[in-house]
Parts: C-alpha cells; structure tokens; sequence
C-alpha cells in the first residue's frame, strides 16, 4: 500500500532522521523479546490455568466496531468501570494515569491534561460516545476540557495510542481516548437506583452521586443521574501543607435513554450537562507555592468558569443491505463556554470567554464479507459557531471589542470521508489498510490585527489525505499476539492557532498566525500482547516524526503589561520514541501482581531566542521513567479485596527553554522525582452496599507531576460508600 502524503512547502528533509531511528530499533528488540521467550517454552509443562482464555476483552475504538483486543493491531488500552470505582480517581483525566505512556498534567486542581507519548492539548483526541470533545478553540499545550466529563457516568474509558487519523480525524496524534458512558442497568422491570458519597480529607473534597434507572425489559431503559462536587483547598505533603486558593464547585446532570426499535436496531438519546465555578489558575496568582525554588505568579486572582452541554441521538442498526452489516448514524450538538476572571496585582480586572456550539453528524458502516475481510467506511462533519469577547471595564478600547481569546464571529467546519479494510492473509496474520480524506475551514469575521489593532478577517482552508498499513499475527492462537505498523496522523490549525490573541505560558502572549500549514505525523510501532487465563501483558515501543509542526515562536516583541509577545509557525520538525510495558499475573488463586512502565525521549525544533536560528531541543514537558507496580488479595469466596501500590517517576530534568522559562511550575533545574505508596481496600457488605477506602502517599511525600501548578496532595485518606437498589 502507498501512504498517503498531503502536499507539503518544504523541499529538504531531516538528514538525521536514519540517527534518530536507531534507537528505537533498540527499543523495538525489547518487545519482540517476550515473544520469543513464550516461543521457547514447551507446552507441556504448563498449567491448566495458563491455557488460553474464552473470554474476549472487546473494544470499539481501535475499528469503530466491535474488536478483540488480542488482535488488535494497535496499542489499547482499558479502564473499566469497576476500577473507575475502586480506585475513585479525582477527576476523569486521572483515571489515564496508570496506563504506561501517559502522564496527566494539572495546571490547577480542576484541570488535567493528559500527554500521551510526548503530546498533549489538541494533539490528542477525546470522544464522548464516539463523538468529538474537541473544537476549534482547544489551544496548544495543556487544556482543561477533559475535566469536564464525570467519572460517575462512564462505563469504560478505551485508549488508543499513536495516530487514529484514518477512523478519527484531526487531532488523532498522541492517542485518542473514546470515553463510553453507562448504559441503564435496572434490566428487571421497573425502578432501580444507587446513591453514592465519597470523602477525602487531604484532597479535601466532597462528592455526592444520586442515580436512578427504569427499564421495560422488552424495549426501553432510561438512566439518569445527578453528581455535586465540593472542593476545598488542596493539602501538599508535609513540607507544603496548605495550598491556598484551590477551591472550587462543581455540579452535573446526565440523562441517557436506550430504546430498542426492533431487535435490529437500537436509538440512543443521551443529554450531559456540566458545570464548574470558579475553577483557580493558582500557580500565575501570589497564592502559587515557592516549593524547590518556584516562582509565584502575580495576578491576585485568576479563576475559570466552564459549562459544557451535549445533546445526541444515536441509531445503531444490524442491517442486511447486502453491501453493509452493520449502521451506526449519529447526529449531536455539543456546547462548551468558558469565562476567565482575572484581578492583576494593579487591581485592574478583566472578563475574558468564549461560547461554542459544535453541530455534529457521523455516519458508518460495517460489512464482513465472504472471504473474511472486515470493511468500515463513512463519513463525519463537526461544524463549530464561535463568539468570543473580552472586557476590561474602564480600561476598555476599541481593540478590546474587536476579540476575547480567539476570533469572534467564527466558524469552523472540519470533515472527513473514510475507509479501511482488515484483511485476513492466513488463519493467524491479518492485514489492516486505510485511508482518509480531511478538509478543514476557518472564517472568522472579527479578529485584532497585532501590529495596526483593526479589525481583519480570516479565512483559510486544509485538505490532507492520510493512510495507514498495519498487521496483527498471532504468534499462538488466542494467547499471543505480535502487532505494529506504519500510521499517518495530521492536525489541521484550528482558531486557536490562526486566532488567537491570549495570555499563553507564564509571561507570553500569544498573537494571532496566518498561512499556517496542517502539522503532520508519521508513526511506527511494534509490539506483542498476551492473554491467558492467569496473565495480560503489553510490550509496545514507537517512534512518531514530526513534520511540520506548528510551535510557538516568540516575535522579539514586549507587550504593555510585559510579556513577551509569542505567534505560531510550522517550524517544530522532530520526533518522540518510547518504550511501554504492562503486565497483571495471578499468582496464586487470591493474588494478583501487577505494573508498569514506560521510557520516552523526543526533541523538537524551536525558536528559544528572538533570533532565527532554529534549536533542536527536548519536547516540551517530556515525561520522565514512570514505574508503577502493586499487589491485589481479593479472595474468590468472600466479599473484600486489598490492594499496595507503588508509583516513581524519575527527575524530570530534560527541558526545553519554555520548561526552563515556566517558573511558576517547573522548579529550576526540573521537577523532582518522587515515589509514592498507596493502600485501597473495599468490602461488600451485601443487599447492594458497597464501602471503599484509600490510603493514598502513605509517606506523605510533597511531589508534583511535571508541568503541573499544584503539588498533589499528601497522606490522603478516601472513603467511599455505595447503596445501589
């Protein structure tokens, strides 16, 4: 098959590329490693709990279809339910924490920003239900949008790592993560329900879950539900104690309805309202901590407001079109609007926010045919409608109207055709190949000139095709799989990119870009999967190039309130490569050990002075050695379960200029490591009453994850109680 490359401006390529790959050819040797290991051994001795299991783990996201993950040809991974639960992650980006690859940054209590395999913000995809949580105003770096999705209504969270341009889309780079909600449980006839409280003292927070749910057994279920959030400040560890000025509220409603029009076809109704008041940006006001040398910032307030409404309606059909199996249609309208407050040290004070309404539509199909292949094909348009402003009382110009963060009067309009086809090329090798055709439009009738401070116009268009070739063989029938391949993936500039006019880091500002280019990617990975009755393990290593890339430069320039004035340009060539392992063994009929963990290296071109010289240097935030490694007892005949867990991540010291430059996150010379142990538990106490609880940096260690503004919390008791009924 021949990849699909969009035109590209540049004539030369990097001459370094063939250095940089070598040692990711090291890396790959360590996931192939495993296999032959398992090769070796001979079958005879083995147990019979270690023969291979019946039961499938499915999952959707890797083939928007119904998939076993064993052979899937790409790294997944899984967070169910029943860990969302036990391990009662704060916020829903935390629940991603323990997936090699991935490191979530916190800006702020209420914010979590995901970076999987070096990318982060726009460069990854979120979907609710399949369908698109990012818009056109999701801005480059770490983003808070994740953190509007309640934990309390997802059924699993499925992540696919590396591109997924060819079935997803723009923004597909890092990973795309597909967070699928609960389904109405009640099946008997009737009414059932469940309410819920969970308690933290260091953490310091508060959350309630009310829940009911109706069926009619033959056709019908509704689940609908309602979950308050109450945080108070956060506790550091036992140097920093109280972090003052991270406090915030936040509420939820959800209604989901599932009516079965036939036993072919099923219709989807889900409503999700959330809303979070006055979430603070603590580290840039004079509240931030001055832990190992950070610097606070100087605003006396900074705090952030979201509400985020999605409406959808979803038609599932198992058809006999002769042509198509299987339907999917889905049409949503999704709106997001956020407020910032901001009172500088000068006491002046400024409104600043945005309101997006996304119209969505997507429609597939699956057919296997005859001869075994899998084809799935469609098609998908998101269009966005932005308004956007900024007000800053007396102190309001003329300019000031013209814009907030991102241009006013916008729209933006991104859509895609597709098409794929896993080929099966003998009983244990299948080949998987597809294609996508993207198009991608910015008009934005209201946006500030940086030099003369007018009003202009911008209008501008991407189109970009993109492919992939993948395999999956089965190095033994249903237990052991070796899989890898090549994958493209590309992001079209959103109005953030070509718009915006915003405070970025510390002591940027960000000016608007025009005659941007798409960024494009191109991915290899490779790695083995296992699964028997006592074992589940992943090996993955990749290595992702970056064309280019659209970084932030700065223009030499100093603004009125003295930051230095920053645009963008596609000028951030380079790459990430990384190693990923995980693996849970039961060891004994009660005990469970399990772990991770994950190396990674990237650099990138940058700008790091006002001068055109472009610096080859690491990825911004570039997550350090992560180990993450435990031990469960959950005895089959009783009703309790116990589990140790132990988290390390190494120094974060390899930094870009911008890491060096964030004082206010990044102390001088890099983030400290730290190594955490955590104690959970739960009991059973039967007629649906469920308590959990969480002993959480039982060393009451003062840490951060890399990036972030706040430190975690201490020594942290959880406590969680749950009657369903």
């Amino acid at each position: 098959m021949v990849l699909l490359h969009s035109p590209s401006r540049r004539t030369g390529h990097d001459s370094s590329f063939l250095s940089r790959s070598l040692p990711v050819l090291a890396a790959l040797t360590l996931c192939v490693a495993p296999a032959r290991a398992f090769q070796d051994e001979d079958p005879a001795v083995r147990s019979d709990q270690e023969d291979p299991v019946d039961d499938r783990e499915i999952v959707i996201t890797p083939n928007r279809s119904e998939s076993d993950a064993l052979t899937t040809p790409v790294s997944v991974e899984v967070v169910s339910e029943q860990r969302l639960r036990e391990r009662a992650y704060r916020t829903l980006p935390q629940a991603l924490r323990d997936m090699p690859g991935v490191m979530i940054q916190k800006t702020g209590p209420g914010q979590g920003s995901p970076y999987i395999r070096g990318f982060t913000g726009f460069q990854n995809l979120v979907l609710i239900d399949g369908i698109r949580l990012n818009n056109s105003v999701f801005r480059a770096g770490p983003n808070q949008y994740t953190s509007t999705i309640d934990p309390f209504t997802v059924d699993r969270i499925e992540l696919v790592k590396g591109p997924s341009a060819v079935l997803w889309g723009s923004d597909a780079v890092g990973g795309t993560v597909n967070v699928l909600t609960r389904d109405p449980y009640a099946w008997d006839d009737g009414f059932g329900g469940a309410l819920e409280l969970r308690f933290a003292d260091q953490a310091n927070y508060l959350i309630g879950r009310a829940e009911g749910s109706w069926t009619n057994r033959e056709d019908t279920g509704v689940l609908f539900g309602y979950t308050g959030r109450d945080f108070g400040d956060l506790h550091g560890g036992s140097d920093v104690g109280l972090q003052p000025n991270t406090a915030y509220d936040e509420h939820s409603l959800d209604l989901k309805v599932e009516h079965w029009i036939d036993g072919d076809t099923r219709l989807v109704l889900g409503v999700q309202n959330v809303n979070q008041k006055d979430v603070p940006r603590t580290h840039s006001t004079v509240f931030g901590t001055t832990w190992h040398g950070l610097s606070t910032g100087s605003d006396l307030v900074r705090d952030l407001t979201q509400q985020r409404t999605l409406t959808y309606a979803q038609l599932h059909a198992d058809v006999d079109w002769g042509w198509a199996d299987q339907s999917t249609t889905s049409v949503s309208w999704h709106r997001q609007s956020e407020d910032r407050f901001r009172r500088r040290s000068s006491m002046a004070e400024e409104t600043q926010g945005f309101d997006v309404g996304t119209l969505g539509l997507f429609q597939h199909f699956n057919k296997e045919t005859s001869g075994g292949s899998r084809w799935t094909w469609g098609a998908d348009v998101y269009h966005d409608t932005v308004d956007s402003y900024l007000d800053r009382g007396a102190a309001q110009t003329a300019a000031d109207d013209i814009q907030g963060p991102v241009g006013d009067d916008a729209t933006y309009t991104l859509m895609g055709l597709f098409v794929q086809d896993v080929v099966p090329i003998s009983e244990r090798l299948s080949m998987t190949f597809g294609a996508r055709w993207s198009y991608a439009d910015a008009n934005a009738d209201s946006v500030r000139d940086p030099v003369t401070d007018m009003q202009i116009a911008v209008d501008d268009s991407w189109s970009s095709a993109t492919g992939s070739a993948r395999f999956a063989y089965e190095l033994e029938k249903d237990r052991r799989t070796l899989f890898g391949g090549i994958s493209q993936g590309f992001r079209a500039p959103n109005l953030s990119d070509v718009t915006r006019f915003d405070t970025a880091r510390s002591n940027e500002f960000e000016i608007p870009a025009l005659g941007l280019d798409e960024e494009r990617f191109l991915a290899f990975e490779l790695g083995v999967r296992e699964r028997t009755a006592r074992m589940s393990a992943q090996a993955a290593a990749f290595y992702t190039q970056i064309e280019d890339g659209i970084v932030r430069v700065p223009t030499g320039n100093v603004n009125g309130a003295g930051d230095a004035e920053i645009t963008k340009a596609n000028v951030g060539d380079g790459y990430a490569l990384g190693v990923e392992l995980s693996a849970d063994y039961l060891v004994a009929d009660a005990w469970t050990v399990f772990g991770s963990f994950t190396w990674m290296d990237g650099k990138q071109d940058t700008y790091p002075t006002a001068a055109p010289v472009a610096v080859s240097e690491p990825l911004d935030r570039l997550m350090p050695i992560h180990l993450f490694a435990g031990t469960r007892f959950e005895p089959q005949d009783d009703d309790y379960w116990i589990e140790l867990s132990a988290r390390h991540m190494d120094d974060a010291d390899d930094l870009s200029t911008r890491d060096r430059n964030d004082v206010s996150r990044i102390p001088p010379g890099g983030t400290p490591n730290f190594t955490t142990l955590d104690l959970r538990g739960g009991y059973d106490f039967g007629d649906g009453l469920l308590a959990t609880f969480g002993l959480e940096n039982l060393t009451d260690e003062d840490y951060r994850i890399h990036g972030s503004g706040v430190n975690a919390a201490g020594r942290n008791l959880v406590f969680g109680l749950r009657w369903s009924f």
